[in-house]
């Protein structure tokens, strides 16, 4: 059982309007803001990442009484980026949320606590395991008399990477219209249980 030690959030700023050029502006400097916020608090540049850019019409229908159809039309445009950053500082992470909204951010879609190198602990799970398969043998063949004398074969199965434990942090923080200001929220990595399942077949006498 081992405890997470980064977090991964992804965020995204989205903007509407009629024009798309000024909008795609209003929503760079927005995010440019909010990732130097992030940077001041200790997240490095290569641990920052543009995971997605749209920019697409929003349409509406003019409806024709007379034909009884729907004629669309563009009413608008929307902006979305999303970006995806890992944070190796826990203590920091509630603070990072509750400072983006004040930075123009208004989608926070997802928070997860993850093992930042799982093949260190899967080896030391995978240590135990052999060692407790040996233990248990050797208490076997005791109890019956024999002793272990060698390793016949062995295998590795079952188990694996600690699965990443996520909160639904999704809100629409009114859209950029008004600057919603979010207090830091109270997050708790918990733990995460690393395992894995050995075969081992000894020779006894």
């Amino acid at each position: 059982t081992v405890a997470p030690d980064i977090a991964r959030v992804s965020f995204s700023v989205v903007t509407e309007g009629k024009d798309p050029k000024v909008i795609q502006e209003e929503n760079t400097k927005k995010m440019n803001g909010a990732i130097e916020f992030i940077k001041s608090m200790g997240v490095e540049a290569k641990d920052i990442q543009t995971s997605n850019y749209n920019l697409y019409p929003r349409y509406n229908y003019d409806p024709k009484p007379i034909t009884g159809s729907n004629i669309p039309f563009i009413d608008g445009y929307t902006v979305t980026q999303t970006v995806s950053l890992k944070v190796r500082d826990l203590e920091k992470v509630g603070e990072i949320l509750g400072g983006l909204p004040g930075k123009g951010v208004n989608q926070i879609e997802q928070v997860s606590f993850d093992v930042d190198d799982p093949d260190t602990y899967l080896n030391e799970a995978r240590e135990e395991a052999f060692t407790k398969a040996r233990d248990k043998a050797e208490e076997m063949a005791r109890m019956n008399g024999s002793r272990i004398r060698r390793v016949i074969t062995f295998s590795e199965g079952g188990g694996g990477y600690p699965i990443p434990m996520y909160y639904k942090a999704e809100a629409s923080l009114d859209m950029g219209r008004g600057g919603a200001v979010a207090s830091a929220p109270a997050l708790e990595p918990g733990s995460q249980d690393v395992t894995v399942s050995v075969s081992v077949t000894y020779e006894i006498k």
